[in-house]
């Protein structure tokens, strides 16, 4: 769930599959003939492809560029508001599980699992060869946490993140140029990679019972959440409770997602959504006023609330979704923008956070700055000049660290992929 700078939570985008100009043949990859496949994944794929033309479907590429640059303003602002205009956390889980179920559908299970983690470690591996040695050199060791018996073995999970990495917490920066806070920056994105590992292990059991009994297993994490929240599920453990919270919070959008390739949301009365949807986000949005909806305590601190509000909003954009082939006149002028922000989705997001710590550590330093105080005092005041010195440095972590990402895929790293190069090729 997502963080303000204050709180332990944190949001990543989904990992998608890599946008590019290509023709359909060159993304689908290995596939089984019609012969090889069962009816039902056969009558998806043919649906898919009647609606999509075989390509990549751009109004899920635009809902991941617009989650992402939410994510990232909400990191500085803290607004609570801005996760319920724009849930980008259920959006993006509900992106990632359309893209697993499509990949299950084309190949065996093993294969997209191993596929998919391939893609999601190295990402974080780099991130942990250089936040890791930087808290080591900053004096942090197994007393800081607290627990010297396990500290080494839970290193182990910034290798394979079956649950939330250790990061030290309050370690001195660098004075005028990292804030004390950064390896908390660093380290509480981590949730997203754990949740989207676990839900990628489960997946093709998932899929299978989302077959049998469709709407059952829809709702089935919204009961999980409920019963969390009412106190009836005790749970052992805070590792196992983050991840069964999570799990109730985004399980349902995942599954939304799923439902969506499976061609089962097209099943549905037209009517039903549109009047089904705003009665749950309702009631989401009424039990989040009533704990006290506000700055510093919004959605991500409220999970039935999270899950609620979130299942109603993936619902009504996959139930809304135009599936476009190619670009509307008007947005064709973001393709590039757009392109680089879902080719490097996982990059950006891991290090904004410490983009952000450190322009505000910068931007502090201006109060120094002879009559700015009192000649522009907005500069100093205002978190919005922040912004676009916060996309200068995250962009220049992707150039930096973006290409991990091409090697993960297997594709020849690029340090700007903005889909320029393909368009030239066409």
């Amino acid at each position: 769930m997502s963080i303000r700078p204050t709180d332990t939570t944190s949001e990543l985008p989904e990992l998608p599959d890599p946008p590019t100009r290509n023709t359909a043949a060159d993304q689908q990859g290995p596939e089984q003939g019609p012969e090889q496949r069962g009816p039902q994944s056969q009558g998806s794929e043919q649906r898919g492809a009647r609606k999509k033309g075989g390509g990549r479907d751009l109004y899920f590429d635009l809902l991941r560029a617009v989650a992402l640059f939410r994510v990232v303003l909400y990191h500085l602002m803290g607004w609570a508001w801005l996760p319920i205009v724009f849930p980008s956390m259920g959006v993006m889980f509900a992106l990632a599980g359309n893209l697993m179920a499509r990949s299950l559908a084309r190949r065996p299970a093993p294969e997209v699992v191993r596929g998919r983690l391939r893609r999601l470690l190295p990402p974080l591996w780099l991130l942990g060869a250089v936040g890791v040695t930087g808290m080591l050199a900053a004096g942090w060791g197994p007393d800081e946490d607290g627990h010297p018996g396990w500290w080494w073995l839970h290193l182990g999970y910034w290798i394979l993140p079956l649950s939330d990495p250790p990061y030290g917490d309050g370690l001195p920066g660098v004075h005028g140029l990292i804030g004390d806070d950064w390896a908390t920056d660093m380290g509480v994105p981590l949730w997203y990679i754990r949740a989207y590992l676990w839900f990628v292990l489960l997946s093709p059991l998932l899929l299978r019972a989302l077959r049998r009994l469709p709407w059952l297993t829809v709702v089935a994490p919204l009961v999980l959440s409920a019963a969390l929240e009412a106190g009836m599920l005790p749970v052992p453990g805070w590792r196992l409770e983050a991840q069964l919270s999570d799990f109730g919070a985004f399980g349902a959008c995942w599954l939304l997602g799923m439902a969506h390739q499976e061609g089962i949301l097209r099943r549905l009365p037209r009517y039903v959504v549109p009047s089904l949807a705003p009665a749950v986000a309702a009631a989401g949005l009424w039990y989040a006023l009533a704990h006290h909806l506000e700055e510093g305590h919004d959605l991500d601190d409220m999970p039935f609330a999270q899950s609620l509000w979130s299942f109603a909003a993936v619902l009504l954009l996959l139930h809304l979704s135009p599936s476009w082939s190619q670009w509307p006149g008007r947005l064709r002028r973001w393709d590039r923008l757009i392109t680089l922000l879902n080719s490097r989705a996982v990059t950006i997001y891991l290090w904004h956070n410490v983009c952000i710590g450190i322009v505000e550590a910068l931007w502090d330093r201006l109060w120094a700055v002879p009559g700015l105080e009192t000649g522009a005092p907005w500069i100093l005041q205002s978190p919005w000049p922040q912004l676009p010195v916060i996309w200068l440095l995250t962009a220049l972590c992707v150039v930096c660290f973006g290409w991990v990402e091409d090697l993960a895929a297997r594709r020849r790293p690029r340090l700007w992929p903005d889909g320029r190069a393909a368009a030239h090729r066409a």
